[in-house]
């Protein structure tokens, strides 16, 4: 033992080696009370390289697959025009050229009257580039879609027979043309370029297009030019090529997107939602650092003895705490490699699990970047956890160290154990931020989440204070309960901190979804307008209105004109080029914007700043901006604004700004121009109606078949179902959600019952010294169930009201909701508390209250 003596110690390097067959050797003895150390971690470092590696795998699906989901190598869109003769030139000089036209229209049953909002395409010949289209029967796509016996065939979703209640062969009207039912869509390859869909698609030939006459000026339709090149050309050389396009035809006015970025918005989803799991992995890894300090605390306990006799042999308060530091990074390692591996398989096990409903085919892999991330987190999440308890042991000498199950002493370790325990909590959230796509809200859930934890440190000392200071009580089962919640070494710190996180999570993510379920279904409901008309040509507005006022003489309506347009710059700086104030918010420069024009301030909006151009305003041209978009932006008044709008750029100045009751789903623009600046311009119509009462669902359907049989180019979109449709959406994201922060209190489990596990050493000694001076065992499982209980509700009390801020701040500050407290969640909580703790508690207890009292006696 002469390495332990001061005046002989050897360099640093040997010290350390022996340090670590110290610490191999007491590994010998197997990992007793460290099971749950070694699930904590596995746990966290499985969920956080899983999501990252799925996230991967979608991405890597999504650009292997850019070009069928493009439907080309580039795509070239327009709104409400097609390309002209020299654009259409220009496009033939890149490669083979298709074209695809999109819109929303009804789709009608005439021998029954059911009708159906539908995604209407219409594709020429060489459609679709790259990919198969499949129908259901196994037929040629233009076979199927032919003008047969004076009708043109049109294919469906199978949803769409479904809603309709048709088959394969019925006719339907589309606009002013009927359409034959020739089959069923069963793969669409560009399906996901289309964005987000409120119907199911109907694809018909584009020669078959015209007779509909759905094709006025103005109407929303969308042509998209897809281009193949011939050979395909790398991603670096595509970027060179887009900005060629934009330099060759700078008027065009259209959005353009390579395979590089085939489905924008489906990849921003992707990364949104794989970070807010990573995040919530990261809170399973910290939860699960509570079990690892609790498995540390409770493993150096009994090795108190052995502690003892190092010191006692000459080995310093350093050398103590390498020996432990290595066995707590061997176990650490061990559980990361449990769950790297498991991490690997996750995506293996989603593309298997989840190819009937991903819109897009996993590239599973094994991605060593992710997993190095979770190594990473799951590394420094041990240390961070490992460090303070390892640490006390540097300078407590043996005889405390034997004390210290009686004192429950508190002191700090030494200021480099409390730095390094810093830095590693830093650098834990420094490469969570980094990392992240939206560094705020991670910089936001992180700082929540830390705050939390130090609240739920405070929340357990103020309940151990408070039952210190309670008056006692004459049930002596309750005065037990009581006692065992403040005494040294009590579990009121373990039990708080490692459901308080989990908990908490659960009860914010419920709240959110309970609330916005409410804001859809009840709140924004009752404002909304119960229909929305669109596409209504400017010589069959006053036919159209006459119509429905005399069909709903009681309802009010609502008009105003329909452009479509895209900011192209803002102050001179190109939109792709612009830096919003705020990150994250440009949403507003990401694609075409309906706007509007108005001699007067729009309903449902207030002016904020700036005052509204007069009637008869024929000056520049001015635009009112929406007051939050501006905020985010950057804009003020007289800043000046570029829009394209049928090919032609208009710059406007800024000359108001104004809030915008968006949750009414009343006609709202972000932006609405003074009257002159589209003067002449070619648009339709876009039209609201409802009444102040509800009125039965037979009022609107009749309604909706009367407009539809009346003007069948305008389409119809009945309020009620695409809430309906969203609030599905809401569902299915909210069970995705829940699902994957279930994890959370799965390590709050883990952590509990590790917790209770470690303090079992404590209750043998009280069960024993109680039943040796009476006590029965069912007056002792009553006093901890009365514990585990009252614990259990704290925990449930605190992760109601740190879950209900959370759920608040998101609701009103985020989204710009109404909140309210819902009380089935929160008794939803106080269940699951009860449940845990009472349940692990008495479980625990049941094999305390069954040791012999004489073994324990003898070595009292």
């Amino acid at each position: 033992m002469s390495a332990f003596v001061p005046g002989n110690a050897p360099a640093n390097h040997q010290t350390m080696r022996l340090a670590a067959r110290f610490a191999f050797r007491e590994l010998r003895g197997g990992l007793k009370g460290f099971y749950i150390f070694i699930a904590c971690i596995a746990l966290g470092v499985a969920a956080i390289a899983g999501v990252t590696s799925v996230s991967r795998a979608l991405t890597e699906g999504i650009s292997r697959e850019g070009q069928s989901i493009l439907g080309g190598d580039l795509d070239f869109s327009l709104i409400h025009r097609q390309a002209d003769a020299n654009q259409l030139a220009y496009l033939n000089g890149l490669g083979d050229l298709s074209r695809v036209a999109t819109t929303r229209a009804m789709a009608r049953r005439p021998e029954t009257g059911d009708q159906a909002l539908v995604e209407l395409k219409a594709v020429d010949g060489p459609y679709p580039l790259y990919g198969t289209f499949e129908l259901a029967s196994g037929e040629a796509l233009e076979t199927a879609l032919a003008r047969k016996d004076g009708t043109w065939g049109a294919v469906v979703d199978p949803s769409l027979l479904a809603r309709l209640g048709a088959n394969v062969g019925d006719t339907l009207s589309l606009g002013r043309a009927t359409i034959r039912i020739a089959d069923t869509i069963a793969n669409e390859p560009d399906k996901l370029a289309g964005g987000m869909e409120f119907g199911p698609r109907l694809l018909i030939s584009d020669a078959a297009l015209p007779e509909t006459g759905l094709i006025q000026p103005g109407s929303l339709v969308r042509w998209h030019y897809r281009v193949r090149m011939a050979p395909a050309p790398n991603l670096e050389a595509m970027e060179g090529i887009v900005e060629e396009a934009k330099s060759a035809q700078p008027d065009a006015g259209w959005r353009i997107r390579s395979r590089a970025n085939a489905s924008p918005g489906l990849q921003r989803s992707i990364d949104r939602f794989a970070q807010f799991l990573t995040l919530v992995g990261l809170t399973a890894l910290v939860v699960g650092g509570v079990g690892v300090a609790n498995a540390i605390r409770a493993y150096l306990e009994t090795k108190r003895e052995v502690i003892a006799s190092f010191k006692c042999l000459g080995s310093t308060g350093g050398f103590v705490f390498k020996i432990y530091l290595v066995q707590m990074l061997v176990l650490a390692l061990l559980g990361i490699v449990v769950g790297l591996v498991l991490g690997a398989l996750i995506p293996f096990a989603a593309a298997a699990a989840l190819a009937p409903v991903l819109p897009v085919k996993l590239a599973a892999s094994i991605y060593p970047t992710e997993l190095a991330l979770g190594l990473v987190y799951g590394l420094l999440t041990a240390l961070a956890f490992a460090i303070w308890p390892l640490g006390r042991a540097h300078d407590v000498p043996p005889t405390a160290l034997f004390r210290d199950i009686v004192t429950g002493g508190a002191k700090l370790p030494r200021k480099r154990y409390l730095f390094a325990t810093a830095a590693t909590v830093l650098a834990l959230a420094a490469i969570a931020i980094l990392l992240a796509h939206d560094q705020r809200m991670a910089g936001t859930y992180i700082a929540a989440s830390a705050g939390a934890f130090v609240l739920l440190v405070l929340v357990a000392r103020g309940i151990m204070a408070i039952a210190r200071r309670l008056p006692s009580v004459r049930s002596t089962e309750l005065r037990l309960a009581i006692a065992n919640i403040h005494r040294p070494g009590a579990l009121t710190p373990s039990v708080v901190l490692s459901l308080g996180l989990g908990l908490s999570l659960l009860v914010a993510l419920a709240l959110i979804d309970g609330n916005l379920r409410r804001e859809l279904t009840a709140t924004i409901a009752d404002k909304a307008p119960s229909f929305f008309f669109i596409d209504i040509q400017s010589h069959e507005r006053d036919a159209f209105e006459a119509l429905l006022n005399a069909e709903a003489s009681d309802a009010n309506l609502q008009s105003v004109p329909m452009l479509r347009g895209r900011i192209v710059s803002l102050n001179g700086i190109a939109a792709d080029k612009f830096v919003p104030a705020q990150e994250g918010s440009g949403w507003v420069l990401r694609g075409d914007r309906g706007i509007t024009y108005d001699a007067s301030l729009p309903k449902n909006s207030k002016l904020e700043e700036g005052s509204w151009w007069p009637e008869d305003y024929t000056g520049i041209p001015l635009v009112s901006f929406d007051e939050e978009a501006a905020t985010d932006l950057g804009l003020k008044i007289g800043d000046r604004i570029t829009v394209n709008v049928l090919g032609r750029e208009i710059t406007a100045e800024i000359a108001n700004t104004r809030t915008v009751e968006w949750q009414s789903l009343a006609i709202n623009f972000v932006m609405v121009f003074s009257p002159n600046t589209f003067a002449g311009a070619p648009h339709a119509h876009l039209m609201t109606l409802g009444w102040d009462d509800d009125v039965p669902e037979e009022t609107e359907l009749a309604l909706l078949k009367t407009v539809s049989n009346a003007f069948p180019t305008v389409t119809a979109i009945r309020v009620k179902d695409a809430i309906s449709q969203v609030n599905d959406l809401v569902a299915q994201l909210a069970w995705a959600i829940r699902g994957a922060s279930s994890i959370t209190l799965i390590a709050s489990v883990l952590v509990l019952a590790g917790a209770l596990a470690a303090g079992h050493r404590s209750r043998i000694y009280d069960a024993v010294i109680l039943k040796t001076i009476g006590a029965t065992r069912a007056r002792l499982i009553f006093a901890y169930a009365l514990e585990y209980a009252i614990l259990g509700l704290a925990t449930a009390v605190f992760a109601l009201l740190a879950g209900g801020v959370a759920a608040w701040y998101v609701i009103t500050q985020i989204m710009d909701g109404s909140f309210v407290m819902m009380p089935v969640t929160a008794a939803g909580a106080a269940l699951i508390a009860l449940v845990l703790t009472v349940g692990f508690g008495l479980v625990g207890t049941w094999r305390v209250l069954g040791e012999k009292p004489a073994p324990v006696l003898r070595n009292l």
